[in-house]
């Protein structure tokens, strides 16, 4: 496996972010006023779902070029043979170094392991777009499975202070949810955030995956 091009790595990641996040940044302030525990009209319903997506793009790029540039070199210093059955292990540990949250222990293994299962089923490399397919699957099952955190960080967000939820207890806080509203709270806004995640990932990836490629084509043809 090459060393990955710090250049290549930390634009592309920047690309990425900025990208997913000025497309999809609607589709979050929804899911997020439907997780609300207010209810989705008294958190504002549609109204200004668009506030603040200059500021979180531009925030976004320093983090993703952060995030994929620890993400393919620890990568890269973990790797051994592609056909190991720890490949998957060393994802997680990738993607754990770049983000520790659970959302990316799911998502970014499941992105490799298809684009993995793809190019061997075609005999080579996944072209960008189908890596982009890949992250779109990858990221859609993540989301689902990772809902009741999402809605725990939502309602400890939106909690009054000094409230027990407030503590950012997230068991406490899932167990609220549960008492109050059942299996159907714990996956409140679960179709919006899997749509939204599920194009995030064709957008964050498939982007990522096309400008490094793109950058890397250029600085081999450099002097």
């Amino acid at each position: 496996m090459e060393q990955p091009g710090f250049t290549a790595s930390l634009v592309a990641g920047g690309v990425a972010g900025a990208s997913v996040d000025l497309i999809l940044f609607p589709l979050d302030t929804i899911k997020t006023r439907l997780q609300s525990p207010q209810g989705f009209y008294k958190a504002g319903g549609f109204h200004g779902i668009y506030a603040g997506v200059p500021s979180a793009a531009i925030g976004s790029f320093p983090n993703a070029a952060a995030f994929f540039l620890t993400y393919e070199y620890v990568k890269w210093f973990l790797y051994t043979d592609s056909s190991s059955y720890l490949m998957p292990m060393k994802h997680m540990l990738a993607a754990s170094a770049g983000e520790v949250i659970p959302f990316s222990l799911v998502q970014f293994p499941l992105w490799e392991f298809l684009k993995a299962l793809w190019s061997w089923r075609q005999e080579h490399v996944v072209d960008s777009w189908q890596s982009a397919v890949c992250g779109a699957f990858a990221g859609g099952f993540a989301a689902a499975v990772t809902t009741p955190l999402d809605v725990a960080k939502t309602r400890i967000m939106l909690a009054k202070a000094g409230s027990s939820t407030a503590s950012g207890n997230v068991l406490s806080a899932l167990h609220g949810v549960w008492r109050s509203q059942g299996l159907a709270g714990l996956f409140a806004g679960i179709f919006p955030r899997m749509a939204s995640i599920s194009l995030g990932g064709f957008i964050f990836l498939g982007a990522y995956d096309h400008a490094r490629a793109l950058l890397s084509e250029v600085g081999r043809e450099g002097p």
